[in-house]
């Protein structure tokens, strides 16, 4: 059987770029049980409350990442919650752990996906948004919509 090629998005966390401003971001495995697999290839996950940490040993874990039991599963199903590592090389890591370690620095996943058959997640390291800067954010994106709007009307309006 050939193997997959492509890109298959299971799950965004559209929440992350609205509660954080995001910075750098990277590319990491998941090791993963075989029911989680199949569970992710019906396409259910939910990043909301996922977040990660390096920790002493050098290795990147994934918390609260919520992969619903597979349903067709056996007694040895994978636990929905359970910490999962995060597969980067050791500069990588390095580097997330240097950045991550600020004070108000947090490491969340963006999205969820199979990359030509492997599992991968996209991290950010990001910092928390407040309130006032959510509202901003919100005042800017609806200016730009309202520019876009009122330039099409005029353009719209010329070819007439």
């Amino acid at each position: 059987m050939p193997r997959e090629k492509g890109t298959t998005v299971v799950a965004r966390n559209r929440k992350a770029r609205h509660d954080y401003a995001i910075g750098d971001t990277w590319e990491a495995g998941l090791v993963l049980q075989g029911t989680e697999v199949k569970s992710l290839r019906a396409g259910k996950a939910s990043l909301v409350d996922a977040f990660a940490q390096v920790d002493d040993h050098g290795e990147v874990w994934m918390y609260n990442l919520h992969i619903p039991e597979y349903a067709f599963g056996t007694w040895r199903n994978h636990d929905v919650m359970r910490k999962r590592k995060l597969l980067l090389n050791k500069r990588e890591i390095a580097k997330l752990s240097r950045e991550s370690a600020d004070a108000g620095k947090t490491i969340v996943p963006l999205e969820l996906y199979f990359k030509d058959g492997y599992a991968k997640v996209q991290i950010a390291v990001a910092t928390g948004k407040r309130d006032w800067d959510k509202r901003e954010a919100i005042k800017e994106r609806d200016a730009k919509r309202e520019a876009q709007r009122a330039m099409a009307n005029r353009v719209k309006n010329r070819h007439r």
